[in-house]
């Protein structure tokens, strides 16, 4: 069994692997240490680009497209290792980033997952939307980061650079414990896309667990290479996933009133779009919305799961104020502001 397993999951990505797996290769290295590349049955040349140009690199040839949340579950049933890091494929690590995460973890036996820094790929002064520093979540099930709120995104000046708990770590470079991840139930298939990794992230965190940000590691990254920030398709699975996480997850007292609450906002959001003449954005709430109920029904029982293995109803990570008041209203433009 290897220490670590670096899966990196791909989809007619040839020329990002080009880009991005050399130095993956580069400084992943060991006897304990295993890059592997799953493809979800891409159409363009991937799979040879892994096995003529990565001749070290483990190919898991996946039979079909499952997304990103089967896809990694199906690629992670072929890996045995005490942790694993799902790795976005377009990522650029630095010397040390892997030892970093890895020492972190062997130290700190609570700590479930955890997520280097993420900087911007193309502007390094910056950090990175999707992660940046650490997420957390505020009472109505927005998530935001140490670096970056809603569209804010903050110059990397090492204000974050303490370890920290968070509420989630970034799917983008997520080092985890496999024996947790497969104790927990893995990536939610059902989401496909987008915000999975929190949804993995509050059941680990619900039944004990912690998830850190290790600043000592620094990682770059691209994002938003799969579906741009403004895509339809993008806006709809984070807003229909955003909802069944809160369903899946929230403590009973609170979901009545916040599943209230979020649906007053959504259809804030979905009028935003449509006086911005974003129809195509103001379908996808729409759409997200009625999906959310006709899909309710099936995640019933996993929802009496996460309740009954829950540890903690009280954690700090997800903070109890509204993220939007916070920021768009009082001005609170950066988590500085927010906690200071």
């Amino acid at each position: 069994m290897k220490k670590v397993s670096v899966v990196i999951l791909n989809w007619n990505g040839a020329e990002m692997l080009r880009r991005f797996l050399p130095s993956v290769v580069e400084f992943s290295s060991g006897a304990d240490v295993e890059v592997c590349v799953a493809d979800n049955a891409s159409a363009d040349s991937s799979r040879e680009v892994v096995e003529k140009e990565f001749p070290s690199v483990r190919l898991i040839a996946l039979d079909r497209n499952y997304g990103f949340a089967d896809g990694y579950n199906k690629a992670l049933e072929c890996v045995e290792a005490r942790y694993v890091v799902l790795l976005n494929s377009d990522v650029e690590v630095t010397p040390g980033w892997l030892d970093t995460l890895a020492d972190f973890m062997d130290r700190h036996p609570d700590v479930a997952a955890c997520q280097p820094k993420l900087l911007g790929y193309n502007d390094r002064t910056r950090f990175e939307y999707a992660g940046a520093a650490g997420g957390f979540m505020d009472r109505y099930g927005y998530p935001f980061c140490r670096g970056r709120i809603f569209e804010h995104v903050e110059a990397d000046a090492g204000q974050y650079d303490t370890p920290l708990p968070v509420f989630w770590a970034s799917g983008a470079a997520l080092m985890i414990r496999l024996d947790a991840y497969r104790e927990a139930g893995g990536l939610d298939g059902r989401f496909f896309a987008h915000m999975e990794e929190i949804d993995l992230c509050w059941r680990l965190r619900s039944r004990g667990y912690l998830l850190f940000c290790v600043p000592a590691s620094v990682v770059y990254h691209v994002g938003g290479a799969t579906l741009k920030k403004e895509s339809p398709r993008k806006t709809y699975l984070n807003f229909r996933n955003n909802l069944l996480m809160l369903y899946k997850n929230l403590p009973e007292p609170e979901l009545r009133h916040v599943m209230a609450v979020r649906k007053i906002l959504d259809y804030v959001a979905a009028l935003a779009f449509l006086l911005k003449g974003e129809t195509s954005g103001f379908k996808a709430v729409l759409k997200a919305r009625r999906d959310f109920r006709r899909m309710l029904p099936s995640f019933v029982a996993d929802r009496k799961e996460n309740i009954a293995r829950s540890v903690t109803e009280d954690i700090p990570e997800r903070f109890r104020f509204s993220i939007l008041w916070q920021s768009k209203i009082k001005g609170k433009k950066t988590f500085g502001r927010l906690t200071g």
